[in-house]
């Protein structure tokens, strides 16, 4: 498993509430599980009590997108070394049972983590793979989503980073709101125009008797 995975993880739990719609979808043990995907071992260690602690991680996780977004690249990184001390991690080569053609180890860097808690050992994995990608890719590359009131999180791979948006729904609903908005406003300078033209053939006309 590539390091690289691992920012997904924060992705993937930011990404549970809409603030600006009021949603939450952080709201029962089946749903904190369902975060950690196939590392079910690890899933099973959550209980009630791990819901308040990951919507504390999630905001922390949040406030970094949110400072990187912004342009503090300085504040980013240093929300994002307070949860790399709080939750540290392991870093291990593994094999797992994966094998090539010779049938030797497909060797790989995994991150083991040492929890208290379900927690505990997401935000583990969750802050290392996005430090990961900060310091690989750039603080710009982690992005907020443009199309009100969407505002998900993303991390942009783009090749000339150029990504605005976290899916393309979004990024269809945006360029149709565009679209729309240049439309009304033509209309209106075509209406101002023509009004400005009713209210000159009068005075024209006056001047010519």
């Amino acid at each position: 498993m590539e390091l690289a995975y691992y920012s997904d993880f924060a992705v993937r739990l930011v990404n549970t509430e809409e603030p600006a719609r009021g949603k939450d979808a952080l709201t029962t043990v089946d749903a904190i599980r369902g975060l950690f995907g196939t590392n079910q071992s690890a899933a099973r260690r959550a209980t009630e009590a791990d819901l308040t602690r990951f919507r504390s991680v999630r905001g922390r996780l949040r406030a970094v997108f949110e400072a990187a977004d912004g342009g503090d690249e300085t504040l980013a990184v240093d929300l994002l070394n307070s949860l790399l001390l709080e939750f540290p991690v392991s870093p291990q080569i593994s094999g797992h049972d994966v094998r090539d053609d010779d049938g030797r180890p497909l060797w790989h860097m995994h991150l083991a983590d040492h929890p208290s808690n379900a927690t505990a050992g997401y935000a583990a994995i969750a802050a290392m793979g996005l430090a990961f990608h900060l310091t690989e890719y750039g603080v710009d590359r982690l992005g907020l989503c443009e199309a009100p009131p969407c505002r998900n999180a993303y991390l942009d791979t783009s090749t000339n980073r150029s990504r605005r948006y976290c899916s393309d729904r979004c990024a269809t609903r945006a360029n149709v709101a565009a679209y729309r908005a240049r439309k009304r406003l033509e209309g209106t300078r075509a209406d101002s125009t023509g009004r400005a033209a009713e209210s000159a053939q009068p005075a024209s006309a006056s001047g010519e008797r």
